[in-house]
């Protein structure tokens, strides 16, 4: 079908941080980590958030992933020692190549199971799950943060927090340049409104250079990522790459000095076929549930937008297969010919 992703040993001039896709609940399932796979081979690819309970207490779903993924990191939410632990064991053995604690989602509900962003105020809980977790794997456990929290946004809050997590063995931070605010905003709101403040993460990795930094927020092209990479080790990138897949095509060869032949946006969808028919045939969903991630394939591209209506309007329904996809191509090869 496709090359497979490298060994982690052929990359490992660079940081399994390097380059990553921001875990992003309802976007970042195992059908677009497939999808964006074949684009880049070399970038870090991270599951949705997955919580604890619904690890220990479910039937295993939110584990699955296709070996093609690799490297993957698993970002669990939680803030149980005893749970985290258990749960880190179990993605151990299933492959994962890191376990990811998130420290910076701001939603009411995470909230409510007292995780995500409200933990930067309980360093030593945080300190206290990554030593349960490392205690557990052999793999690395990594923290995924914010600059601060409500009114505790100063570069001590930050310092402080860092140093606490570090001491139990966490070496490696991802940190969405943006505070947030645990009331009064949204998630969304919280992605835009807190303004970005990239030099506090640049002074992070100069105070810390022992430590692997990698910023998260606001990053939409791979030249912002370059010139981020002057002063961390590694940059996340979020909704871009979600909406724009195609940008993904170019991260091997300008990140990782991986120049194999790029796919064009039509191999790229010849080769999701297979994977459309096989989870088609199994039952266990729509074609609706992998197209929505396909989107954005040929933003810029003309007749982008007949693709997207056409798969918008048809994959839904009911019988639909690979020739809804087949068809959706077609208006866009058809747009090529006329130009």
């Amino acid at each position: 079908m496709f090359s497979p992703a490298p060994s982690l040993d052929s990359v490992s001039a660079y940081s399994l941080n390097r380059f990553s896709i921001a875990p992003m609940l309802d976007w970042t399932d195992r059908h677009c980590r497939y999808f964006h796979r074949l684009l880049t081979k070399n970038t870090l690819l991270y599951t949705e958030m997955v919580t604890t309970g619904a690890i220990l207490f479910g039937n295993g779903e939110y584990l699955q992933y296709s070996p093609e993924e690799h490297p993957l990191s698993l970002q669990l939410g939680g803030s149980e020692p005893t749970d985290l632990a258990r749960c880190a064991k179990i993605a151990e053995a299933r492959g994962y190549e890191e376990i990811n604690l998130n420290v910076g989602c701001p939603s009411d509900r995470v909230q409510n199971g007292r995780f995500g962003a409200c933990l930067m105020a309980s360093a030593q809980l945080v300190a206290d799950c990554v030593a349960a977790m490392r205690a557990e794997v052999s793999i690395p456990v990594t923290v995924k943060t914010r600059i601060g929290i409500d009114d505790f946004d100063s570069y001590e809050f930050l310092c402080n927090f860092i140093e606490t997590v570090q001491v139990s063995g966490c070496d490696t931070f991802v940190v969405h340049a943006r505070k947030a605010w645990l009331s009064g905003l949204s998630p969304k709101e919280n992605r835009e409104i807190p303004p970005l403040d990239y030099e506090r993460v640049y002074q992070l990795k100069r105070d810390y250079p022992h430590l692997t930094i990698a910023i998260n927020g606001g990053v939409t092209d791979l030249l912002q990522a370059k010139q981020h990479l002057q002063y961390v080790d590694g940059v996340m990138v979020g909704r871009e790459a979600y909406q724009n897949p195609y940008m993904l095509a170019q991260v091997d060869a300008e990140l990782f000095a991986d120049h194999h032949p790029v796919l064009s946006r039509y191999d790229v969808v010849m080769q999701m076929l297979p994977y459309i028919e096989a989870h088609l045939s199994s039952g266990a969903g729509t074609l609706s549930h992998i197209t929505r991630h396909m989107l954005g394939l040929f933003q810029g591209v003309p007749g982008a937008r007949a693709w997207r209506r056409h798969l918008s309007e048809n994959a839904p329904r009911k019988g639909a297969d690979t020739s809804v996809v087949l068809a959706a191509l077609k208006h866009v090869q058809e747009c090529d010919l006329s130009d």
